[in-house]
Parts: structure tokens; C-alpha cells; sequence
């Protein structure tokens, strides 16, 4: 896969989109945001990736929107604008939510405003301890708008979601795990190989199990729970149907048999 603005490489099983404007500090653009459409799409039916990392080059992840060329060169043209808009607010909204492989948003370094979306559309989110992350927008009189207000609400507490959009006062990988905004941070010179660890690990799931978990979180959120219940029992028959009843089969009929422990250890998946 060939972009202008990305990098995309597949190995092990791991396919790891690098956002590549790096002369811009990953700033997202109308021509990335189409290419992460179609970079998504193309890794969706990849068979040779199972789990999908986004990163940045250089020393950022996202710096967020270009400015420029989304606030200023479109703003005499609404059509154009809604478009761009409606692009960047779907894959790293409902693309990245309900993906069927699992996602790592992988934050190496700069992260602010929209790139907020990014972490938290994906499954599982680690930093670098030295990252830096920011919610800026009130510092150039506007508001973090478009789909990073649902971001916030999402996955950070009220208050610090209002303290960090309301003050626009910038904070570290180790303070990003601390009020659960990723689940990790790891030193600058570990996260590639803790994130490699993490996504073999993955990989090494069935992927329609990890696709059910998936689907029976992001789902059950928004049902009542009779509702969730029902959206359950429908899900494990479509495993049943998926897998063959391997779950049934193999996995709970080795651990009965003893030759694993599901508590400590996960069944080799056949791919």
C-alpha cells in the first residue's frame, strides 16, 4: 500500500499505519484522512494482518487538524468543508469503534486535539512516558469540537476532561495512563517492543472472539439490560456459527482435558 501521507507496513500478523507528515508534526489533512479510509479498508480484509497499530514519524503522533488546511484554505467552501469533515469525524469515529480487528493507537509523542479521536477510537491505547498531550483548541479561542467532545466524554472522568479542555494545560504519557486516557505508558526507547509484545499477544487470539468482545462493549453501551443480554446470547450462537463450536471444542474441551489453564494461558488460535 502506497500513500502520500502514511506509511503502511504488515509483519507477524501486525499491520502498523504511520501517520507521515512528519515536516508537519502529523497534522491530519484532507489528503490523510482519505487515505486512512482507505488504508483501514484495505487492512480490513487483509488476511495477513491481524492486529492494527497507529502511530506517528518522528517525534509526533498527531499534532491534530491542519489548521490551514482545514479551518482556513476551506472555509469558503462549505461543501468541500462538510465533506473533509464528515471523512475525518468517520474513521476515527465509527470505523475505529466497531473495526474487527483489534486496534493500538501507539502515542510516541505529540498527541493533541483530534488526534484525541484517534486514541480513543481504538480498542487499547500506550504511550511514551515523555509524550505530550494537549487539548489546545481554547488557546485559539475555540473549543475541542467535532467528534473530540464525544472523545472526552467517552473516556475521560468530568473533571479532568473540563480541566484539561477549559485550561488547554498539556500532559505527559505517565499522567495519560494515570487518569486512564491510555492504558499504559511505557520510556520513549521500550514502547516498540512492549506494543510488539502486546499485538503478538493479540494475534495469537481467535479473531472472532476478540471481534465478540469487541461488538458486546461497544454495543451493550448504548442498551438496556435485558437488551444486552439478549445482544449476548445472539453473539455467543454467532461464535458458535463462526468458529465451529471451537470454543466449546477445543477450548474448554483441552482445559478439561488439562492441557492448558485459561486463567493464566490463552489456546493457541489456528489462522
Amino acid at each position: 500500500m502506497k500513500f502520500d501521507t502514511l506509511l503502511v507496513d504488515v509483519a507477524d500478523g501486525i499491520a502498523t499505519i504511520t501517520l507521515n507528515r512528519p515536516q508537519k508534526k502529523n497534522a491530519m489533512n484532507p489528503a490523510l484522512h482519505r487515505e486512512m479510509t482507505s488504508a483501514l479498508d484495505e487492512l480490513r480484509y487483509a488476511s495477513t494482518a491481524h492486529v492494527v497499530l497507529i502511530t506517528g514519524s518522528g517525534d509526533a503522533f498527531c499534532a491534530g487538524m491542519d489548521l490551514k488546511e482545514f479551518f482556513t484554505d476551506l472555509k469558503d467552501d462549505p461543501a468541500e468543508y462538510d465533506r473533509v469533515f464528515r471523512i475525518a469525524t468517520e474513521w476515527r469515529g465509527r470505523t475505529l469503534r466497531y473495526y474487527p480487528k483489534p486496534t493500538i493507537a501507539v502515542v510516541n509523542g505529540y498527541c493533541f486535539g483530534g488526534a484525541f479521536s484517534i486514541v480513543e477510537g481504538c480498542d487499547l491505547a500506550v504511550a511514551a512516558e515523555e509524550a505530550t498531550f494537549g487539548l489546545s483548541e481554547i488557546n485559539f479561542k475555540l473549543f475541542p469540537g467535532g467528534s473530540v467532545s464525544k472523545s472526552l466524554a467517552n473516556l475521560m472522568r468530568p473533571r479532568d476532561a473540563l480541566w484539561y479542555g477549559m485550561t488547554g494545560e498539556p500532559f505527559n504519557g505517565v499522567v495519560a495512563a494515570q487518569i486512564g486516557f491510555v492504558n499504559k505508558a511505557f520510556p520513549r526507547s521500550k514502547l516498540n517492543d512492549e506494543v510488539r509484545k502486546i499485538a503478538l499477544q493479540l494475534a495469537q487470539k481467535d479473531p472472532w472472539a476478540l471481534k465478540a468482545t469487541k461488538d458486546g462493549y461497544r454495543n451493550s453501551l448504548d442498551m438496556c439490560w435485558d437488551a444486552a443480554i439478549d445482544y449476548a446470547g445472539a453473539k455467543e450462537m454467532e461464535l458458535v456459527l463462526r468458529q465451529g463450536d471451537a470454543f466449546r471444542k477445543q477450548g474448554i474441551g483441552d482445559f478439561l482435558k488439562g492441557e492448558y489453564r485459561p486463567g493464566l494461558e490463552s489456546h493457541g488460535a489456528s489462522r
